[in-house]
């Protein structure tokens, strides 16, 4: 997450956006950057790095490292590391955003602000930080979503920044945070898992797939997390369309035994 006083700043100009006269394209731009960084993140950060749900190319690794750090959550690897916690130790005290241990606040944005929260702990993303270009990745977090804010103005001016840069962003911030927060607390629970995990269809719309929470709870290692055909989860069919180029491959879904548990209590592991 971008730190402090930055991320204060990109809010607060993000409410210019009822002041700026921007032009439909600017407004179009600002979907599609909200859109495509969520799919980002959700590919990426979440269903590739932290679970490794599937495999690709080296290349393709880097440039998915790249595209989810354009979200200005900080970097691949704290990213990670942070998320393996949280499923670790999913709503115990030591889960880094529980609603249950802390509230629904402190798991939505305010765990950011707590003492120790911007450390990355490498010992959970050994299989990563072998890669020296995630590595550097991690270190300079700040560069991709720097160089997205320069071409939005470059492209539009104020209105490009405020709009399409600082709205997008803020936007894309409190969806991605609706995971920890919302679907930990509203929703119905198909799996007696050890968390307080929910399916919240509603922010599974605006999440990519993401708001399937209990299934992903209940099976962790799948590329899909929506388990039903009429869950719907844009990360997977975005995935596929990849597997059919040959861009990603061995996408994991859960065994049919696995969807068929409802109801039966499973411990989560790391």
């Amino acid at each position: 997450m971008v730190d402090g006083a930055p991320m204060a700043l990109v809010h607060l100009v993000a409410l210019g956006a009822v002041f700026v006269s921007a032009p439909a394209e600017v407004w179009w731009a600002c979907f599609f950057l909200w859109g495509a960084r969520m799919v980002a993140i959700t590919m990426g950060f979440h269903r590739y790095f932290s679970h490794r749900s599937f495999k690709t190319s080296r290349v393709f690794q880097f440039i998915l490292a790249v595209l989810s750090q354009s979200a200005g959550q900080r970097g691949v690897l704290w990213w990670a590391a942070h998320h393996r916690r949280h499923h670790k130790y999913s709503d115990e005290p030591e889960d880094v955003h529980s609603p249950r241990q802390r509230g629904f606040w402190f798991a939505h944005i305010g765990w950011f602000y707590a003492p120790g929260a911007m450390d990355t702990d490498l010992d959970k993303v050994k299989d990563l930080s072998k890669f020296p270009e995630l590595v550097w990745i991690d270190k300079y977090w700040y560069l991709p979503i720097v160089v997205l804010a320069a071409v939005t103005i470059a492209l539009w001016g104020l209105a490009g920044f405020v709009v399409a840069f600082c709205l997008s962003t803020t936007v894309l911030w409190h969806t991605t945070f609706f995971v920890n927060s919302v679907s930990h607390v509203w929703g119905s629970r198909a799996y007696e898992t050890s968390d307080d995990s929910r399916n919240n269809g509603f922010i599974a719309l605006f999440t990519s797939g993401e708001g399937w929470h209990n299934n992903h709870h209940h099976y962790q290692a799948s590329a899909r997390q929506g388990f039903h055909w009429w869950q719907v989860d844009l990360t997977w069919y975005c995935l596929k369309v990849l597997s059919w180029m040959r861009i990603v491959w061995d996408l994991r879904v859960p065994p049919r035994h696995v969807i068929e548990s409802a109801g039966r209590k499973r411990e989560i592991g790391a």
